[in-house]
C-alpha cells in the first residue's frame, strides 16, 4: 500500500493490539449485535465512514477496535490516545488518513487540548476526502463530550452512534462462561456465579482472574472446581 507504513508507525508509537481481541472473542448481546454487522460492514468498505460507541469502561469498546484492526489488517490502525496524549498530535496522525481505517479509542482524553482537538477535526476532514473509515470511542456521546472546538464534535456525530451497555452480573456471567469455553476450559454454572459474585465489578479484572485460573488448572492440570478457584485465588 502506497502511503503510511502501518506496521512502522504502530510499532514507532509502541502500540500492540491484543491477540485475544477479536470479534470471535466477542460475545454481542443482542442489543449490540447490529453495531457488530455495522463493524463488519465498514471494515468492508460497504457501511459508515464514520462509527462512534461510547460508554463506561468494561463495556467493550477497546476490544471492538482492535477487533476491527485485527480484522482490516495491514489497512487499519489503532491509536489508544489515553496512551498518547503526551505526544504531539501530528506526529501519532499525520498522514493515517492514507490508511483504510482508523480507530481511535479514548477519544476524550484528549479533549480540552487546543492541539489534539484541532488535529482530530483536521483528520476528520482529511479521511472523509481520502475515503479512510474512522471508527471512535469515547466515555460520553458526542454531545455530552468536554469539546471547546464545537466543528470538531459536529464531526464526531457524522455518522452513526452506538452506546454499549454496562455489563450486569448475569451478562458477565455469560462472558465469562463464553471466554473460558474458547480457552477450552470447562466452567460450570456454579461456578462462574461464584466467580462473578467474589470478583472485583469491572470486567477487565474478571477476565484477568480467568486468565489466572487458566495457567493454574494447566500447570496443576486440575478443573475448575470452587475450591480450586478459592485456593488459586486465595479467596
Amino acid at each position: 500500500m502506497a502511503g503510511l507504513d502501518t506496521r512502522q508507525h504502530q510499532l514507532a508509537l509502541e502500540v500492540q493490539l491484543r491477540d485475544d481481541a477479536t470479534l470471535e472473542n466477542f460475545l454481542a448481546a443482542p442489543a449490540v449485535q447490529p453495531l457488530v454487522l455495522a463493524l463488519q460492514q465498514q471494515i468492508a468498505a460497504q457501511g459508515e465512514p464514520i462509527i462512534y460507541l461510547y460508554g463506561p469502561g468494561g463495556t467493550g469498546k477497546s476490544h471492538l477496535l482492535q477487533a476491527a484492526c485485527h480484522l482490516a489488517g495491514s489497512r487499519a490502525l489503532y491509536l489508544p490516545l489515553a496512551e498518547l496524549v503526551e505526544y504531539a498530535p501530528e506526529d501519532v496522525l499525520q498522514g493515517v488518513e492514507t490508511l483504510e481505517l482508523v480507530c481511535l479509542d479514548d477519544v476524550h482524553a484528549v479533549l480540552g487540548k487546543d492541539d489534539w482537538e484541532l488535529a482530530l477535526f483536521d483528520l476528520c476532514n482529511r479521511a472523509r476526502q481520502c475515503g479512510c473509515r474512522l471508527l471512535v470511542a469515547a466515555d460520553a456521546a458526542p454531545r455530552a463530550l468536554s469539546v471547546a472546538l464545537a466543528d470538531l464534535r459536529s464531526r464526531l456525530s457524522w455518522g452513526i452512534v452506538y452506546q454499549l451497555p454496562q455489563a450486569d452480573d448475569d451478562a458477565k456471567d455469560a462472558i465469562l462462561r463464553f471466554r473460558a469455553a474458547r480457552r477450552g476450559l470447562t466452567l460450570s454454572a456454579e461456578v462462574s456465579a461464584y466467580i462473578v459474585s467474589r470478583a472485583p465489578r469491572s470486567l477487565e479484572s474478571l477476565l484477568a482472574l480467568l486468565d489466572t485460573l487458566d495457567k493454574a488448572s494447566l500447570a496443576e492440570q486440575r478443573a475448575l472446581s470452587i475450591p480450586f478457584v478459592k485456593q488459586t485465588l486465595r479467596w
